[in-house]
């Protein structure tokens, strides 16, 4: 655990989905709230990800790479 102090949030999960966390937690050997932290973790990581991707699109664009085969083609 973190030295940061930590805060609480109750969330409502529809059955199916407690059942699948409850799975994973078992399955893992990790607590339920370890699981969704992780989950939130990817998902945060996910949105700046595409954020970041948004805003430097058009810069790329404006140099000619406009898909992923350009980028590899330019450095390999």
């Amino acid at each position: 655990m973190h030295d940061m102090k930590s805060s609480a949030l109750t969330i409502r999960l529809d059955g199916d989905l407690d059942r699948q966390l409850a799975q994973v937690a078992k399955r893992t050997g990790r607590t339920r709230s370890e699981v969704v932290r992780d989950a939130v973790r990817r998902q945060l990581a996910l949105a700046q990800f595409q954020d970041l991707r948004r805003r430097v699109m058009p810069l790329a664009e404006a140099r000619g790479y406009v898909t992923d085969e350009d980028v590899f083609r330019e450095i390999s």
